[in-house]
């Protein structure tokens, strides 16, 4: 039977942080033996189900038929992986599997369940088959083998006795260690805490400001993403270089590569994963200004607008690709979490018109060039993500109508901004990746001339080497 917990016990929620592994060559093998047998389960299942498939009988998607069909395999049948390790990843297709199948039958009719094989597939291990000694780490295998002991590349975020569980992966050619602990939720003096009948005046979500929040009293916040942007830039343009460099040695569809090729390879997936992670970082520091602040502010509710709706227009090339660097998903999903543990309560509403209709006269306001948006009708003005945020506090819970109550828009507003920690943010700091200045620039500014005309440049000295003739 499920374990109860006692009602009075303190509320918890789950969490998740990524630490790198420091293994050895013969541990690094291992690791990926791990891996690539977990691959192998994950073959194996969509075998049997082709196999059923074709013999017109039921395919096995519930945890249970997987396991027993596991069971009877036998032990030894996937190297060194063991039991735990194999049924986490029978977990993991099963819920993919019906994750799919809910999907198709809310209408998505481009929702498949998994049949491509996967080489490599993270491996997971709950609660009391593994052992954390420090910032060391055993990681189960198979009966007969010798264990598995890895050193952690920093100490851990959570207690030993919160852990849940350990999900070992790869990305971007590195090897991460995820690990779950059961966190309770944060407790305040009495009267120090968030207040249920404060609700911010809403959150807008966006790309330029990743979070506009407009709060009671009076009070409001912007969080600045142009190091985010830039990043994403500087990293697009790198990568069409690079691979505009190598694309006379690039091999054939079908041809196999050659060393320099791999290496190549083996260097973007590393570039790749390191802009990943700054960006996922940077996005955490941004929610985590979002939530502090709203900790000082006493809020309680926070009315989030749900933009997830823009990811289906198909606006262009380049309109896309500024959409799938938005990660608006993630950004939602990392700022419920933490407002969940800082005992913040979440809602999603519509944020449609939000940034085009006027708050003062309701009526469609043109899109502005900048930030600041001006009504044409009524000569509103205000800054445009601060009135979507405003607006968007008059929307209900569920996607239901507008509120009678009259938008408030922020009259103190706080500037913070995210990614301090992206190259060439910082005033000592230049992004190595930004050529050097081109030659006759202006440079430094000078001051004007005085008003006589002379000017307060040195004089030119003029080297004539050449001998007069005679």
């Amino acid at each position: 039977m499920p374990r109860r917990r006692d009602p009075c016990a303190p509320a918890v929620v789950y969490r998740t942080a990524r630490v790198g592994l420091r293994a050895t060559p013969g541990q690094r093998r291992r690791c990926f033996g791990l891996l690539r047998s977990a691959g192998d389960v994950w073959a194996c299942v969509l075998e049997v189900n082709g196999w059923r498939r074709r013999r017109g009988d039921v395919p096995l998607v519930g945890y249970q038929e997987l396991c027993r069909e596991l069971a009877a395999s036998g032990p030894g049948t996937f190297a060194e992986l063991d039991t735990t390790g194999a049924r986490s990843v029978l977990r993991r297709f099963s819920d993919a599997w019906f994750a799919a199948a809910k999907r198709r039958k809310s209408g998505d009719v481009s929702a498949q369940s998994p049949r491509r094989r996967r080489g490599l597939v993270p491996v997971r291990w709950y609660h009391g088959t593994f052992t954390l000694d420090g910032r060391r780490v055993r990681i189960p295998t198979a009966r007969g083998t010798s264990p598995l002991w890895l050193r952690l590349a920093r100490e851990l975020p959570y207690p030993p006795g919160q852990v849940r569980s350990v999900t070992l992966l790869i990305e971007g050619g590195r090897l991460y260690l995820d690990v779950t602990a059961e966190v309770p939720v944060a407790t305040y003096q009495p009267g120090e805490g968030p207040d249920r009948s404060r609700v911010a005046g809403g959150v807008d979500v966006g790309i330029i400001h990743p979070y506009a929040v407009a709060g009671p009293d009076g009070e409001g916040l912007l969080v600045s993403g142009r190091a985010m942007r830039a990043e994403h830039r500087m990293h697009l343009s790198d990568s069409r270089a690079r691979a505009r460099a190598v694309a006379r040695r690039a091999p054939k569809p079908g041809q196999r590569g050659s060393r320099r090729w791999h290496r190549y390879r083996r260097r973007a997936r590393l570039v790749e994963g390191r802009h990943r992670r700054q960006i996922r970082q940077a996005q955490h520091e941004a929610t985590a200004t979002v939530i502090s602040w709203a900790v000082q502010q006493r809020v309680g509710v926070l009315h989030v607008g749900d933009s997830r709706g823009v990811l289906d227009l198909d606006a262009g090339q380049r309109h896309n690709l500024r959409l799938r660097q938005w990660r608006i998903g993630q950004l939602l999903q990392i700022l419920t979490d933490k407002a969940t543990l800082a005992g913040i309560t979440v809602h999603l509403v519509d944020e449609r018109g939000t940034s085009s209709t006027c708050p003062a006269c309701h009526r469609r306001v043109p899109k502005p060039r900048g930030r600041r948006m001006s009504c044409p009708h009524c000569r509103f003005s205000g800054h445009r993500d601060l009135v979507a945020a405003a607006s968007i506090a008059t929307r209900s819970p569920g996607g239901g109508h507008t509120t009678q109550a009259a938008p408030v828009l922020p009259q103190v507003v706080t500037h913070r901004r995210a990614g301090r920690h992206l190259p060439g943010t910082g005033q000592s700091r230049r992004d190595p990746r930004r050529p050097p200045a081109a030659r006759g620039s202006d440079g430094l500014r000078r001051p004007a001339p005085p008003t006589g005309g002379e000017s307060l440049a040195r004089k030119a000295r003029i080297h004539n080497n050449h001998r007069r003739s005679r």
